[in-house]
């Protein structure tokens, strides 16, 4: 279930367009990640409206990169999220980035044409790059049959948080890749993607400030 002890929050990209962030805090909704870039060429229109928006009105926020593993080098996806939107400062309000790695929505093969090894590599790849420019690792943001699927690798699970995708009121009874808890929920994907943080409001300071 949805514990009251959860800190609630969503998760927009350019789809939502404008926020009216006011409306979202007024519910109650307290972080939010942003998609930034996908791959090395796209940028969410929206970005600083979205970015800005929610720090403005007190969110904790921070943002996120959609995986393209089938395009250029992780590391130059790292370095392209970095410059444009997906770094970090410990200002207690600033999230690490997200790396959003799911099902090829382009048609075709859903593991992206790399296969376990290929994706764990490329998730690898951009870690550590990321890791480099910011100091932090990134939030991994999958869901089960994904990871199951197309990673089924343990070695993100001692350094990054998980953000799973995992829509029901009921939180996933098990869980992938050697993490034993989620630290982000994305619980419902109708219209605006609602999401919630394990701990309290103290606690994602904590993660934010690193």
């Amino acid at each position: 279930m949805i514990s009251s002890s959860y800190v609630l929050g969503i998760d927009v990209a350019s789809y939502q367009g404008n926020v009216n962030w006011s409306s979202w805090w007024s519910k109650g909704k307290k972080f939010a990640y942003v998609k930034a870039t996908e791959g090395t060429s796209y940028r969410n229109p929206y970005f600083s409206q979205q970015y800005t928006g929610s720090y403005k009105v007190g969110m904790v926020r921070g943002a996120y990169h959609f995986a393209r593993p089938d395009s250029k080098d992780a590391s130059d996806q790292a370095a392209y999220f970095v410059k444009h939107g997906g770094g970090w400062s410990a200002d207690g309000r600033t999230l690490p980035g997200a790396l959003d790695i799911e099902d090829n929505y382009t048609g075709g093969d859903r593991c992206w044409g790399r296969g376990k090894s290929g994706n764990a590599l490329y998730i690898k790849n951009f870690s550590d790059t990321y890791h480099s420019l910011t100091g932090r690792w990134p939030v991994i943001y999958t869901n089960l049959s994904f990871w199951k699927a197309c990673v089924a690798t343990w070695a993100f699970s001692g350094r990054s948080p998980l953000w799973i995708a995992y829509w029901s009121s009921n939180q996933p009874s098990s869980l992938i890749g050697g993490w034993n808890y989620w630290t982000f929920w994305q619980y419902s994907g109708s219209g605006t993607d609602l999401d919630a943080f394990s701990a309290s409001l103290t606690r994602l300071k904590v993660l934010a400030k690193g």
